[in-house]
C-alpha cells in the first residue's frame, strides 16, 4: 500500500538529502542499534521502520525546525550569542537534543536509551555529521537523525516483542 506523503513530510525528506543524509544512511544507524537483539534482522526491514518515523508529523516539524536553525547558523543569520552557540555546537546548549528528544519520546522510553547510546558513540553518518569541518552545521541534524534512527529502532523492538507475546 502506498501512503499520500504530506506537503510537510515531502519537505523534510528533501531537506534531509540536501544535507547529506538518505533513508539507507538512517537504516542502517538502526540494523547498528538492533542487530545484536535480532540475528535475522535486514536493512529493508530497518528502512521500513525509518521510513514509518518519518510519516509522524512531530518527527517533520522537528526535522525542518532543526535543520532550518542549522542553516541559519551556517549564513551567519542568528542573533549573538545564539549564533556563536549553534555555530560552535558548544556542548552546555542542549536545545538541539530536547528538539531530538521530541522525537525519541513518540516511541517510548527504549527510545531514550537507543537515542543516549548512539549519541554518545556517533556511528555512521552521525560521525560525518559531526566533524564540524567549519563549512557546515549540523548541531541539530546529528541529533535529529540519531533521533530517528532510535526511534525506528524502538518500533521496531516493539514489533518483534509483539510477535513474541501473541
Amino acid at each position: 500500500m502506498v501512503e499520500k506523503q504530506s506537503e510537510l513530510e515531502k519537505k523534510a525528506r528533501e531537506w534531509l538529502i540536501e544535507r547529506g543524509v538518505t533513508i539507507d544512511d538512517i537504516a542502517d544507524l538502526v540494523l547498528f542499534l538492533q542487530k545484536q537483539y535480532h540475528s535475522a534482522l535486514s536493512l529493508d526491514i530497518c528502512r521500513e521502520n525509518v521510513e514509518r518515523v518519518l510519516r509522524k508529523r512531530e518527527v517533520q516539524n522537528a526535522i525542518l525546525t532543526g535543520i532550518q536553525l542549522d542553516v541559519l547558523a551556517e549564513e551567519g543569520k542568528l542573533v549573538q550569542p545564539l549564533q556563536n552557540i549553534i555555530s560552535a555546537d558548544e556542548g552546555l546548549y542542549g536545545m538541539d537534543e530536547i528538539l531530538a528528544l521530541s522525537i525519541v519520546n513518540v516511541y517510548g522510553s527504549i527510545g531514550f536509551t537507543n537515542y543516549g547510546y548512539i549519541d554518545k558513540v556517533k556511528p555512521g553518518i552521525l560521525a560525518k555529521l559531526n566533524e564540524h569541518d567549519g563549512v557546515q552545521v549540523h548541531t541539530f541534524l546529528d541529533d535529529i537523525v540519531g533521533a530517528i534512527a532510535a526511534a525506528a529502532a524502538s518500533r521496531l523492538a516493539h514489533s518483534y516483542h509483539d510477535d513474541i507475546v501473541q
